[in-house]
């Protein structure tokens, strides 16, 4: 078993970050009106009685931030996580398809995916991890035929007071931290470098979204909606979701 340092760990994460607020603000920048309109469900909407254009534009414009967010920030926790356990266990980024950590202890191999949350996917995708679990566990048997292999659900966030799901372990929040790192604190020594420029990048952030949400009202108000200014809701619907 190896170590890691705290100042390792900041020194991985300040410059890491930022990358995560580039790729945010890129994909604030990138963005088309017509591209998030034609993902999102103007039934809803309508249902919700949103009748201004901003406050129409706004909602669908944060759903999307809100989920590619999610995304991008979730690939970084999983490189934090595999730095971490690399100087510490020997981890690596697993070749196995859906597995995204392996790596071995106490004369256990583990293969870990790596979620952001608890609360990551419906019945059908748990049945596919399942699988690459299977199938992972398969190979490694194959090839280290003494090794007991343990399949792992790594949630970064959360709690599960029943780790134990039969198939496979699921350790979330501190347990997961603390699983690939052995150092029970981890969890919180990771939260304030997290910050490093955060006010600022965020200030640019929110100078770009409020032109983005002008931006986009203008050009909402002159496609979908009639002279006195009401939402052409037959028109939007159309677009979305005609022939």
């Amino acid at each position: 078993m190896g170590r890691i340092t705290k100042k390792e760990i900041i020194d991985f994460i300040e410059p890491n970050i930022q990358q995560f607020h580039k790729r945010r603000l890129d994909n604030l920048t990138d963005l088309q009106l017509k591209k998030i309109l034609s993902r999102k469900n103007p039934y809803l909407f309508r249902a919700k009685n949103q009748n201004t254009a901003q406050d129409l534009v706004k909602t669908i414009l944060d759903a999307h931030l809100s989920s590619q967010e999610e995304g991008i920030f979730g690939g970084f926790l999983e490189e934090l996580a595999i730095f971490i356990c690399s100087n510490v266990y020997k981890g690596r980024k697993s070749s196995s398809e859906g597995i995204d950590l392996e790596f071995s202890k106490d004369e256990t191999t583990y293969v870990v995916s790596i979620k952001s949350g608890p609360n990551w996917g419906n019945s059908r995708q748990i049945a596919r991890m399942k699988d690459d679990f299977k199938r992972a566990k398969r190979i490694l048997g194959t090839n280290t035929s003494r090794q007991k292999v343990v399949a792992v659900n790594g949630c970064c966030y959360g709690k599960d007071s029943k780790p134990d799901k039969g198939d496979y372990l699921k350790l979330c929040g501190q347990n997961f931290w603390e699983f690939i790192s052995g150092n029970e604190s981890l969890y919180t020594d990771i939260i304030e470098p997290l910050g490093h420029k955060a006010k600022e990048k965020n200030e640019k952030f929110s100078h770009e979204y409020a032109k983005v949400i002008n931006k986009f009202t203008r050009e909402f108000a002159i496609e979908y909606c009639d002279e006195s200014g009401s939402i052409q809701w037959e028109k939007l619907v159309k677009f979305n979701s005609g022939k």
